[in-house]
Order: C-alpha cells, then sequence, then structure tokens
C-alpha cells in the first residue's frame, strides 16, 4: 500500500513539473514573437532608391495579447522597409525586429492599384509559394497607398485588429458589397484556363479626422469617388466597398457596391441582401426588400457559331423591410407587383454587370468557363479554344425569380 502511495506521488510530481516547464517555455516562446496580421506592398517612389518595392508589416505583439486574454486591445506596430522584393523585405524585416517574425497569422495583404495595374503574378508566387503565409490570407486592391491603408486601419469596436480583418470580409455574406477573396482562391484562378481572379477593393474614407481636425492621410479623391465610396463621419478607418477585377494577373477595373451585389448573387456567395427599389403600390417612392437565395443560382453555357452563350437564372425568396402608409401589404396582387419590380431591378443589375466584365473587362470573375470547359472532348482542345480571350464575346440570358412573401413585422405577428 505505502508503495503505490509512493508511486503515485512521484507521478504527481512528473505531471506537476511538465506542466510547469512547459507553460514556462510556451510563455518564452510567446515573449519573443512578432505577430504579423497584414502586409503591404507599394511601389518605392523615391528615385534614389535602387529598390522597386516598399512592403509594410502590421505587427501585434504577441505577449500583450496573452497577458491580457484577447480582452483588451492589442497595440498594432506598422514598420516598412524598401526591398527589392517580397522575399527580401521579410528577410530585412527580420533583421530589424528584436522578436522572431511570424507570417502564420497574417490575415491581410494589400496590394497598391499603382502596384496592381503593373501585375502582381510574380508576387502572388512568391506568397503562396511562402510556407508561412497561409492560403486563407485575404487579398485587398487600394484605392490609396497600401501602407497608407494599413495605417489608417483602426477598428470602431473590436479591440484586435486580427479580428477586424475577419470579421469586415465575414459582412460581405451579408451584403454583398464585397467579396471574399484569399490568396489560395486569387492563386488559383489565376493560374486556371477558365477564369480569372478579383480581389477586396479598399481605400480611405476622405471624411476620416483625428481629434486635431485633420486628415488622417492624404489619398486621390477623384479615384476615391468613382470607386463608389460611402461619406461615413467620425471614425477613423479603411474601407472595403467593391471588387478590384484582374485579367493575366493585372488589374483591369473595378465594381461598385451594387455590381459586387450581382457578382455575389450569381456566384452563390450570398446568404442575404438588402435593396431598394420603386414601390408600384405608391407613387414616387421606393420600397425596402430584404431578400435570401431560394435556390442556389445556375448558369448554363452553350455554343453558337463558336460564341458562348450564357443563360443566369436566379430565385429569392423576400420580405418588406418598410411600409408605407395607407398601402396594403397584405393582399397577393400588392405582393406580386413588388416581387415583379424586384425582378426587373436585379435582372438590369445583373445584365449591366456581366456586360461591364465581358465587354469592358474582358475578363470571366464568375468562372462560366469552368461550364464551357464541360463542352469539349478534352482539356487540350478547350484550351486551344482560348476561353480568357472568347469570353468577351459572349451572349447573356438573365432570368430572376423573386417572391415578396410579406412585410417582416406582419410575418412574425
Amino acid at each position: 500500500m505505502k508503495k503505490t502511495i509512493k508511486v503515485l506521488c512521484i507521478i504527481i510530481i512528473f505531471v506537476l513539473l511538465t506542466l510547469f516547464f512547459s507553460a514556462s517555455y510556451s510563455k518564452f516562446i510567446i515573449d519573443n514573437i512578432a505577430v504579423v496580421v497584414a502586409m503591404g506592398i507599394d511601389v518605392d517612389s523615391d528615385s534614389s532608391s535602387k529598390n522597386n518595392l516598399k512592403v509594410s508589416f502590421q505587427f501585434i505583439d504577441a505577449s500583450s495579447v496573452s497577458e491580457s486574454g484577447g480582452s483588451e486591445t492589442a497595440p498594432a506596430v506598422l514598420k516598412t522597409v524598401s526591398a527589392s522584393s517580397i522575399s527580401s523585405a521579410i528577410n530585412l524585416i527580420d533583421s530589424y525586429v528584436n522578436n522572431e517574425i511570424t507570417l502564420s497569422h497574417c490575415k491581410l495583404i494589400v496590394f497598391s492599384e499603382e502596384i496592381a495595374k503593373k501585375g502582381i503574378t510574380d508576387d502572388i508566387y512568391t506568397l503562396i509559394n511562402n510556407i508561412q503565409v497561409r492560403p486563407t490570407a485575404n487579398i485587398v486592391i487600394s484605392k490609396c497607398t497600401a501602407e497608407s491603408y494599413l495605417e489608417n486601419s483602426k477598428p470602431l469596436f473590436e479591440p484586435l485588429i486580427s479580428k477586424y480583418y475577419e470579421q469586415f470580409v465575414n459582412s460581405s455574406l451579408y451584403t454583398g458589397y464585397t467579396t471574399n477573396a484569399t490568396l489560395g482562391d486569387f492563386f488559383d484562378r489565376m493560374v486556371c484556363y477558365a477564369c480569372e481572379p478579383s480581389a477586396i477593393l479598399g481605400g480611405i474614407n476622405l471624411n476620416l479626422q483625428d481629434s486635431d481636425n485633420k486628415n488622417t492621410a492624404t489619398v486621390n479623391k477623384e479615384a476615391l469617388d468613382k470607386s463608389n465610396f460611402s461619406s461615413l463621419k467620425g471614425s477613423t478607418s479603411s474601407e472595403n466597398i467593391g471588387i478590384a477585377v484582374f485579367k493575366d494577373g493585372t488589374l483591369v477595373g473595378e465594381l461598385n457596391a451594387i455590381e459586387s451585389l450581382a457578382y455575389m448573387c450569381i456566384s452563390n456567395n450570398l446568404k442575404g441582401f438588402q435593396i431598394s427599389v420603386p414601390n408600384p403600390n405608391v407613387e414616387n417612392a421606393y420600397i425596402d426588400v430584404y431578400l435570401t437565395p431560394s435556390k442556389p443560382s445556375k448558369t448554363k453555357v452553350s455554343l453558337v457559331n463558336g460564341s458562348p452563350y450564357i443563360n443566369v437564372n436566379c430565385q429569392f425568396s423576400g420580405q418588406i423591410l418598410s411600409m408605407e402608409k395607407n398601402a396594403n401589404y397584405l393582399e397577393a396582387s400588392s405582393l406580386s407587383k413588388i416581387s415583379d419590380s424586384c425582378n426587373r431591378y436585379l435582372e438590369y443589375v445583373f445584365s449591366q454587370y456581366l456586360y461591364k466584365t465581358s465587354k469592358e473587362f474582358k475578363s470571366d470573375i464568375n468562372g462560366f468557363g469552368k461550364n464551357a470547359k464541360k463542352l469539349f472532348a478534352t482539356s487540350e482542345k478547350f484550351e486551344n479554344y482560348n476561353w480568357r480571350d472568347t469570353y468577351s464575346d459572349s451572349f447573356f440570358n438573365v432570368h430572376v425569380k423573386v417572391n415578396v412573401k410579406s412585410a417582416s413585422l406582419i410575418s412574425n405577428s
């Protein structure tokens, strides 16, 4: 009996010592790590510099997060270096920072519009081949410099900047005003013959001011005005509204919020969204309707005399969010008229979006080419068809069916 107790005591002491030294070692590791949560890539405009790039790294102090349990604000620090390549910049910043750098928690990779227009194919290859950079990191194309974008990424309510980067992407599922564009998805589309990549469109709100009532950053006002950015006041934060469109790894255009909504609907990337359409039951009035996909959107591609014909079908269920006085929204005829109004609006928006991406940008970001590939006996024949160039000759037939059931307040009563 005494021998058994002695053995148990030895085991307990051994377990306690193991836990103690493991915790101490873990704390040592955390205290000596600098976590990169975002990267920014700009063109180095300094004429005296021999380097091509300016790469910004946004760090958070891992030890402060661990000590606070993630409940308090972790200070974000931005450091920028000039280098000939992204790999060189990573090595260079490692020599400037006291702690060991880790890129495994990088949530965001920001390219300036200037560098994206020159092409980022080589940069994407570099990042995807870096074992520390996760393919789930999101790609943002900034209307201003990437450095300014990261400087002004100051969340209003989320204390951790890394969580903020996750949340603004997730919000696109319920607004459709931008997309979820990851590094892995961007790379897969870039090397694919049947589609083209896209990215989140970002920028700085021109109305954002600091406590001294001075602009927090200088940006191209004309460029921002054209990108459908809002006029939010009273905060210091970057904005993410719209989609950057690429062809062959080069930025060729951008979509505003409504056009981005069309992309998200056709791509089956939305859980719900709100629109305002003319109210057929009240003169000179608009009505707000919340729509959710009742069925996944369907696309069918066929070839007629060598040109692609693409049929797009989308179905939604709707609920009325706003109601005018003296308007009856219980009658089936009233709901039917509102449904028709939604149909006409969405068919117009979707058609305009498809025309813009195919005729102006000549970029198949929806991936219709994946359906077209099935029409060919072999992959070689599809590659010889050259979908990326032929897509601009496409004809579209868009059909939208909306079924507005009731007003949300009435349906819940």
